[in-house]
């Protein structure tokens, strides 16, 4: 119960951070993206922020056994390069080159009213559901 409490609270708060920022907002996103005309830098420092804030964050639970909740610690374990991770590295960056959603932001908007994060949300889990089945394939 505890973790769906926190797990809540910091959706919560990641959900309001993007709000505020206005990360949500896929012509923010696009700005960014829009190197050659009127770019807008916003979007790097809040990256520039969460990777600092990242960097401690994973410092500290590499020293851990345990979340704070009692939780067995579950770090990523893979640290190499594969063709599966360029492949869906660039699928995502495609996708968020088109829309100027990744999946946090779309389900904000989508909460916010915003239509475009309808279709987004519907051809993200669409494509969820594709990988599913290609892994219980390739399985």
């Amino acid at each position: 119960m505890r973790a769906s409490i926190a797990s809540f609270f910091s959706g919560l708060l990641f959900g309001l951070g993007l709000m505020l920022s206005g990360m949500a907002d896929p012509a923010k996103v696009l700005g960014f993206l829009d190197i050659a005309g009127a770019w807008d830098p916003s979007l790097a420092f809040v990256m520039i922020g969460a990777i600092g804030v990242g960097v401690f964050a994973f410092a500290a639970a590499r020293r851990r056994s345990s979340s704070w909740l009692g939780l067995p610690m579950q770090l990523p374990g893979a640290t190499g390069i594969t063709p599966r991770l360029l492949l869906g590295s660039a699928l995502f960056g495609v996708g968020w080159g088109v829309a100027g959603f990744c999946p946090g932001p779309a389900l904000v908007a989508l909460g916010m009213g915003e239509g475009k994060a309808l279709a987004f949300v519907l051809a993200m889990l669409g494509g969820m559901g594709v990988f599913e089945l290609l892994e219980a394939r390739r399985r």
